[in-house]
């Protein structure tokens, strides 16, 4: 299988997954205004699924380091497919949690409060479980990370700054959004052996690891997705006869979705093996920030902001490039 022995390439692997991470929410915009994200979501799930198979058919199934693709499914341990399985249904439970955050509550909380928390739980345990780079030097990465996190929600907030005040619910589910999505990925890694050199029997390498997370979130849309189409946070409910009403276009927008996210995810999970799971889950979670280029440079979210929101907008971009930059120095000092 493909592996990557250098510490750039992997960075560059981590930056290519805050790229997908932060830019697959705007195929969303390309689906039809009256198309629920409920019924989206069913075709981004999907996408996840076949992008980690393909994957796993040809990088995984090329070279001769480590165990191919299907060799290495055929002998992980229940406790590995569980491991990963589980890691995939609590993403899913994450991600859903985070949508209906966003609407009850709206960005300004729900990405400061569910992804904040996302990133500095995630940091730690990943960190705690396997201890590769500097310590205090990705500490002070993921707090500029998420202090730019926090100035993000800051300058969204001014955009509506007439809007009523926070609801409890929305800053539960943003809560519960962020330690569900802090807690994901160490399931994951579990299933993972780290060195393709050493494979452990019953341990997976990152193609078939990264396939098994996407059956989980594939799986767990009939428990999670089903229950969010029958008691929507926001709107009226919605059926199965519903998702079969959308045009070839429509669900091809959402499979984009998650064919993109997925890419981010397999290359994190490949770019661990060389930078370490803190340090590619902390550079991944950066997502939030390209999320916010794309609001800012694309879509002109801000262009009627308020007097002083640009110089917030720059605090934040510059907190940001200085944090991913202590993350990447982690590996190294």
């Amino acid at each position: 299988m493909f592996v990557v022995h250098s510490y750039p390439l992997a960075v560059v692997f981590c930056v290519l997954t805050m790229l997908c991470w932060g830019s697959w929410a705007n195929t969303r915009k390309l689906a039809s205004k009256d198309w629920r994200f409920e019924l989206f979501y069913w075709d981004y799930t999907l996408g996840v699924l076949l992008l980690t198979l393909v994957l796993g058919l040809t990088l995984g199934s090329t070279g001769t380091e480590g165990r191919s693709f299907v060799t290495d499914l055929s002998q992980a341990s229940g406790g590995s497919i569980g491991s990963a399985l589980l890691g995939g249904a609590i993403f899913n439970l994450a991600n859903i949690l985070l949508v209906a955050a966003i609407e009850v509550a709206g960005m300004a909380v729900a990405f400061p409060v569910g992804i904040g928390l996302a990133l500095v739980i995630g940091v730690i345990v990943n960190y705690v479980a396997a201890p590769v780079g500097n310590g205090a030097l990705l500490a002070m990465g993921v707090v500029l990370v998420t202090l730019a996190i926090v100035l993000d929600a800051l300058a969204y907030r001014r955009l509506s700054a007439g809007a009523a005040g926070v609801s409890t619910k929305g800053l539960l589910l943003s809560v519960a959004c962020g330690v569900f999505m802090g807690m994901f990925y160490r399931f994951v890694a579990a299933a993972m052996y780290a060195d393709p050199a050493h494979a452990d029997a019953g341990k997976m390498g990152c193609y078939a690891a990264v396939f098994v997370f996407a059956v989980g979130v594939f799986l767990s849309s009939f428990i999670w997705n089903t229950l969010a189409m029958r008691k929507p946070f926001v709107g009226t409910p919605v059926g199965f006869a519903d998702y079969f009403q959308g045009s070839f276009n429509t669900h091809l927008t959402g499979i984009l979705g998650g064919v993109i996210w997925g890419v981010g995810m397999s290359f994190n999970l490949i770019a661990s093996g060389r930078a370490g799971f803190a340090i590619s889950y902390g550079l991944g979670q950066g997502a939030t920030m390209i999320a916010a280029f794309w609001g800012v440079f694309i879509w002109k979210e801000f262009r009627n902001a308020p007097a002083g929101t640009s110089r917030l907008l720059a605090a934040m971009f510059a907190s940001f490039l200085s944090g991913l930059a202590l993350i990447v120095l982690a590996r190294t000092l």
